[in-house]
């Protein structure tokens, strides 16, 4: 994963400019959606901008499902019988049919999968917050560093014992910090 600075550009006044910075390459790998989708509907019957917010939010921030790709996917599963959807109030109401629960029960260890890696990457989604990701970089220079150090010293039982109580006491005085 690239964790560079944010991408900076200049206006035409000369003037930077900071546009948001995010990883390259999917949240989501082939037919995830689908089945994500069809795991939300499990929970309830909803309506295609609720399912959206409710990507965004299990993902941290760090997906943000478009109309361009929940409202094609809801239609093939439409398509598919897995899903059936109602107008209520206005709005397009989607939710799954038995042959949905179905395919929920078959798919149960992917869904899983998805769930538990968009957790653990949900909890990395502040660092792409262009303020925040300027701490990144001094953060991965002293990763190099102790990496390097560990590579040419690491079989000296006390220069790595000095290094981990460097890296303890940078980690508790930044702790503090967050309790202030």
């Amino acid at each position: 994963m690239d964790c560079g600075p944010p991408h900076r550009r200049h206006s035409r006044h000369g003037r930077r400019r900071r546009r948001s910075w995010r990883p390259t390459g999917r949240f989501f790998g082939p037919g995830e959606v689908r089945l994500a989708l069809l795991s939300l509907l499990g929970e309830r019957p909803q309506h295609g901008y609720e399912l959206m917010k409710q990507l965004e939010e299990r993902s941290g921030g760090m997906y943000r499902a478009s109309a361009g790709t929940v409202y094609p996917t809801l239609a093939q599963l439409q398509d598919e019988g897995l899903v059936l959807s109602d107008s209520r109030d206005g709005k397009r109401i989607y939710q799954l049919t038995e042959a949905g629960r179905a395919e929920l029960e078959q798919s149960a260890e992917a869904i899983e999968d998805i769930w538990q890696r968009t957790e653990q990457i949900g909890d990395w989604g502040e660092a792409f917050d262009p303020e925040i990701a300027e701490l990144v970089r001094p953060a991965l220079r002293l990763l190099r560093t102790v990496v390097k150090v560990a590579a040419r010293r690491g079989d000296d039982p006390e220069v790595v014992d000095r290094v981990r109580e460097i890296l303890e006491r940078a980690k508790d005085e930044i702790g503090e910090l967050r309790r202030a």
